[in-house]
């Protein structure tokens, strides 16, 4: 898959296009590789933008995760801010997120648009978003309310091009 660059309507076609090249299946049965990460579940319920935070930093490892246990394997990444800090950031489930749709790399220097939330009295970094470059992003949530985007319907997703 291409990187995709320089408009916001890319970035949307870019999340629409992985959503059904990646997803589509997931979407029809919300039990493949999504267990878990379901709408509604004890996970996405951690998530709350009305704490949304960011941070820049650079991408040091890309992890699987499992945030909660029974939880479908996810996709991670661990980003020394700019501080020097090690950060775990959640991306979402393995099912749907591909890195290679944006060329993400270990060394990349990256932005990070989220939340703080604690697991098991460790804090970790639920992203919405992560912007590599000038014109590269990778969405994961809506920025408005933190839905999960493969969680939303077909039509919801559509309706994303226009946020």
């Amino acid at each position: 898959m291409r990187c995709f660059h320089a408009t916001r309507g890319s970035v949307w076609l870019a999340a629409f296009c992985l959503f059904f090249s990646c997803c589509g299946p997931a979407a029809a049965d919300e039990t493949v590789g999504l267990a878990g990460w379901e709408k509604g579940s004890e996970y996405n319920r951690y998530y709350d933008a009305s704490e949304f935070d960011e941070f820049k930093g650079v991408v040091e490892e890309i992890t699987e995760i499992t945030p909660l246990p029974g939880m479908a394997p996810g996709v991670g990444l661990v980003v020394r801010d700019q501080d020097g800090d090690k950060v775990d950031v959640q991306l979402g489930p393995k099912s749907f997120v591909k890195l290679d749709g944006i060329g993400l790399r270990k060394g990349d220097k990256v932005k990070v648009k989220g939340v703080w939330v604690q697991f098991d009295d460790k804090d970790v970094f639920m992203a919405s978003k992560v912007k590599k470059g000038e014109n590269t992003e990778l969405k994961v949530r809506r920025t408005k309310d933190g839905a999960p985007l493969w969680t939303l319907t077909p039509e919801e997703l559509a309706g994303e091009a226009g946020d």
